[in-house]
């Protein structure tokens, strides 16, 4: 769907590696024949071309004791947007930041432990920051959905 420009065994490979990143060069190249050493070599250029940019572990924290999960709408006046960016990359209990249409808006997600953490992120943090015109948040209570990535 949206590998278009990448040919037919790179696509084979970036959905294998989507559905499972542990997946072994030996395994992928078997299954669309081609050598161990092959992908390998593909896999490395996809990762030079930035297609593919990481592997990770991603924990979820709903099945985490006591995590709590928050989404914030904020709006900024334009000219302390950098700088409220610089502040929000700082803090460690945002975990994503994201640019929405608007001329100074930004989609932050944040992951707290507590209640009081996820407090002190408002009142120390996001209600402090310059320029603030708005912020707006919401509790995740469930994840219904969520791809991470691109899609296939």
């Amino acid at each position: 769907m949206f590998l278009e420009g990448l040919d037919e065994l790179d696509q084979k490979i970036l959905e294998r590696l989507i559905k499972n990143a542990r997946m072994s060069y030996s395994q992928i190249g078997q299954e669309i024949g081609i050598s161990r050493v092959a992908v390998k070599m593909r896999v490395q250029a996809l990762e030079k071309r930035g297609i593919i940019e990481e592997y990770t572990t991603i924990v979820n924290p709903d099945k985490i004791s006591g995590a709590l999960s928050y989404y914030f709408e904020i709006e900024t006046k334009p000219n302390t947007l950098e700088q409220v960016i610089e502040i929000l990359e700082k803090n460690e209990t945002i975990t994503q930041i994201y640019r929405t249409t608007g001329s100074s808006h930004l989609h932050v997600h944040a992951v707290a432990s507590s209640n009081e953490e996820m407090e002190d992120l408002i009142q120390n943090t996001l209600d402090k920051l310059p320029g603030l015109e708005s912020c707006r948040s919401y509790m995740i209570v469930s994840r219904i959905k969520d791809i991470k990535g691109l899609r296939l």
